[in-house]
């Protein structure tokens, strides 16, 4: 069921991206999981709001699209920084010390305990089980970037880069 909105109508303006997202995919429920990782790559996270939209819009239960959305541990309920750090704790990460490069990160972005995201949401830390580049161990991504055979004073210049880059880009 495509749902018709009119040019005026506000939910229409509101969720324009999503109305466009829904488009390209021809309102089909089969492609629930696109259009969610488009929603998210839209937004950075999947908006309750836009998921209960997205439902509606697919003729499917809203438990339906947050059961989906939650299954999967690549889409996000709550708001990512631009730059997405992911700190690898596999096995030969974490017995080169991935932890320690964490807690500095950790302290460097100042979070606060249980917090992910900087409150500017310019930054979101988070550890996986393994980036798969064991031979670089220790190793971060910052969001599609591998950083390889990282120590604590690394991931300070790493992101005093990538602040003195969006200062620029500020400007």
């Amino acid at each position: 069921m495509t749902p018709v909105l009119t040019q005026t109508d506000p939910a229409l303006r509101r969720f324009e991206k999503v109305c466009t997202i829904l488009q390209n995919h021809d309102y089909d429920a089969e492609k629930l999981i696109p259009i969610l990782h488009a929603v998210q790559q839209e937004y950075r996270y999947l908006p309750e709001p836009v998921l209960i939209y997205v439902a509606n819009a697919l003729d499917l239960s809203p438990a339906r699209v947050f059961g989906v959305a939650t299954f999967f541990a690549h889409f996000a309920l709550t708001p990512k920084g631009k730059y997405v750090i992911k700190v690898c704790d596999g096995t030969a990460c974490h017995v080169k010390g991935s932890m320690n490069l964490y807690d500095a990160l950790k302290k460097e972005l100042k979070l606060k305990d249980g917090q992910s995201t900087t409150d500017d949401l310019l930054f979101t830390l988070e550890t996986v089980s393994c980036l798969g580049a064991c031979g670089l161990a220790p190793v971060m991504m910052v969001n599609e970037d591998v950083h390889g055979q990282m120590t604590q004073e690394k991931v300070v210049t790493v992101l005093a880069d990538i602040k003195k880059k969006e200062a620029e880009e500020a400007r």
